[in-house]
């Protein structure tokens, strides 16, 4: 049982390892201090624009753009809000708990498999599964504050392709899957994917910006 745990630890490994290698490694991981993210989707026909702002372990911003409203999203270590006015809503709303959560992983700009241990992450591999035509390594993670995410690795590129949770939704537990695809590299030589497709839709970057100055009262609710 020993020897079966400690090659499944190594294997854990090595599929973690390529990951941080394919983003160009953990040296460089950890120079990542602010990421601007600007794009777009459409949404059931609806044209939208999005800038996602994150300073590490500071704080996350999502500013929506859609049909003359300006809606966001914010956190940072304490507190998360959302303000809607495109769903009638005239003042901001605190976060579910397990949203707050999520935001606050959203802040490791570095990514939950960078230095996983030290975070107090577990990763476990589940297996192997075809995601979008190719093999992909399905990891278990399991974050320090109970979110639980599967990891979808491509065993050939070590990029992520796909993730997945639960998450609640007005009282109610639903399943989300998030697909990454078209990796580029930015100016600075990060590694992005630059096409995320989730439940409601394909959101399209144009632009990818890292370690800008940032101010940091962004983040306030």
């Amino acid at each position: 049982m020993v020897m079966v745990q400690f090659t499944q630890a190594q294997t854990v490994d090595e599929i973690v390892d390529k990951y941080v290698n394919a983003l160009g490694g953990k040296e460089k991981m950890m120079s990542l201090k602010t990421v601007k993210m600007e794009g777009s989707m459409s949404v059931q026909g609806t044209d939208l624009t999005l800038t996602s702002t994150r300073s590490h372990m500071v704080g996350i911003r999502l500013d929506i753009e859609v049909m003359g409203t300006s809606n966001y999203q914010v956190a940072n270590a304490t507190k998360g809000s959302a303000f809607w006015p495109i769903r009638g809503q005239s003042a901001p709303e605190d976060m579910e708990p397990e949203q707050f959560k999520s935001a606050q992983n959203q802040m490791d700009l570095q990514g939950a498999l960078v230095n996983y241990k030290d975070k107090g992450t577990t990763v476990e591999l589940v297996g192997k599964e075809t995601v979008d035509g190719s093999e992909a390594y399905n990891l278990k993670v399991t974050y320090k504050n109970g979110i639980v995410a599967n990891y979808f690795i491509d065993s050939k590129t070590s990029r992520l392709v796909k993730t997945t949770g639960k998450q609640t939704v007005n009282g109610s537990e639903m399943e989300i899957s998030t697909s990454y695809s078209d990796y580029k590299q930015n100016a600075d030589g990060y590694w992005f994917a630059y096409s995320i497709t989730n439940m409601q839709g394909t959101i399209v970057y144009d632009k990818i910006q890292t370690n800008i100055p940032v101010d940091e009262s962004i983040y306030k609710n």
